[in-house]
């Protein structure tokens, strides 16, 4: 930790699709005290990769529950899990099926329209 209180962390973030194998990328950022780790994969899409795909709403919709992930092997809202020195790992939710990196539908099965729009 810096004089500051800046510190770095390394976001380990489980990549790929559904059908696909997984893998690892890692992305390093030198972060505030305070700050989440949905302010990290911001910047992450920002300044390093806009490819990564994670699903957030809090911001512009004013919803929650869009951010849920498993972080260091524990469900939880990255919106609202600070960002600690060293490594994190970050994956999609287990229990649901994978769109693509950590996003996964959430959605619950009564909820989807049927083929027909109904």
């Amino acid at each position: 930790m810096s004089s500051d209180g800046r510190f770095r962390t390394t976001l380990r973030v489980r990549r790929g699709g559904a059908g696909e194998a997984p893998w690892f990328d890692a992305f390093e950022l030198d972060v505030e005290p305070g700050q989440s780790v949905l302010d990290g994969l911001r910047r992450i899409r920002h300044e390093q990769d806009a490819s990564l795909a994670v699903r957030y709403a809090c911001i512009n919709a004013n919803a929650c529950k869009e951010c849920v992930m498993r972080i260091d092997g524990r469900t939880g809202y990255a919106c609202t899990t600070r960002l600690v020195e060293g490594v994190m790992t970050l994956e999609p939710l287990a229990n649901k099926p994978l769109i693509r990196d950590l996003v996964t539908d959430t959605v619950p099965p009564a909820e989807h329209l049927d083929a027909d729009g109904s």
